[in-house]
């Protein structure tokens, strides 16, 4: 493994595939609802999972029309109990749209996930073209910095430290640099954002090798500190809080509104 090598994510075998999509099926009978977008989130999302790590599962859908023609908003939210390695829960469109104006990274980051399950595409094509245009550097850039500080502060200065949890601070700080940079949106995978961000050849060392451990290890296992990771962390957690961002835009509640409602003539269930 060389200074340029980022390692990419474990595949998702076509059984959990399987697994997933017959979960979603099953969640859509339930609940009346369509599916429009699923995809993995969390470390297998990010690429750098574990052999033991769980499949986090996120997925956006859409109520029949009459749900949406209610005084009362119903419950926007479908959570499945966690069972064995598979984590799957999902946001109504109203909710994910509502997310979106507001910029949060964590939908921004499921409509660039690099592993999706099932999609209406050109319904999530429009997506996110919506979530690109709204975009809030400001919004982004203190999320990112904010997570970066409390792993730091919380997993960091122990005298042995879980190998997920250096990446759990170096993520978030090198999307906040992108967003820093002017890019736009911080892509999902880790292995982009290194690949682009770190420039320091014996910090990507460091990282590559990190990595290489992780991704063998279980989720719960730790090491000494890393020095240079744990350096460059610090300088670099510096320097994003002497960083005040621009605003950017905002997004345009009436393309959401229109989208809203599209979408739930499209896919009633009635029709």
């Amino acid at each position: 493994m060389n200074n340029e090598t980022v390692l990419s994510a474990h595949p998702v075998s076509d059984e959990m595939r399987a697994t997933v999509i017959e979960n979603l099926a099953a969640l859509e009978r339930q609940h009346q609802v369509k599916v429009l977008f699923a995809c993995e989130s969390g470390s297998r999302g990010w690429g750098f999972a574990s052999p033991d790590s769980d499949y986090d599962v996120r997925f956006v859908y859409i109520n029949r029309l009459p749900w949406y023609l209610t005084v009362e908003p119903g419950r926007d939210v479908i959570e499945q109990p966690i069972s064995g390695e598979l984590d799957i829960n999902g946001w109504d469109l109203r909710k994910t749209l509502q997310l979106l104006r507001e910029s949060n990274p964590t939908l921004l980051e499921w409509l660039r996930s690099p592993i999706v399950y099932q999609q209406e595409a050109d319904w999530v094509a429009r997506l996110r073209t919506l979530a690109e245009e709204g975009f809030s550097p400001v919004r982004g850039y203190h999320h990112y910095v904010s997570m970066a500080r409390k792993n730091l502060r919380e997993h960091l200065y122990g005298e042995a430290v879980r190998y997920k949890k250096y990446l759990y601070v170096l993520r978030p700080l090198l999307a906040a640099r992108w967003i820093r940079e002017g890019r736009g949106v911080p892509p999902m995978r880790f292995a982009e954002l290194a690949s682009q961000i770190l420039t320091d050849s014996a910090v990507l060392t460091e990282v590559n090798a990190l990595l290489e451990v992780k991704m063998r290890a279980g989720e719960s296992a730790t090491s000494p500190r890393w020095v240079g990771i744990h350096d460059f962390i610090e300088a670099e957690l510096a320097e994003a809080m002497d960083h005040t961002p621009d605003k950017g835009p905002k997004a345009d509640e009436r393309q959401l509104d229109q989208y809203l409602h599209d979408a739930a003539l499209r896919f009633d269930s009635r029709t």
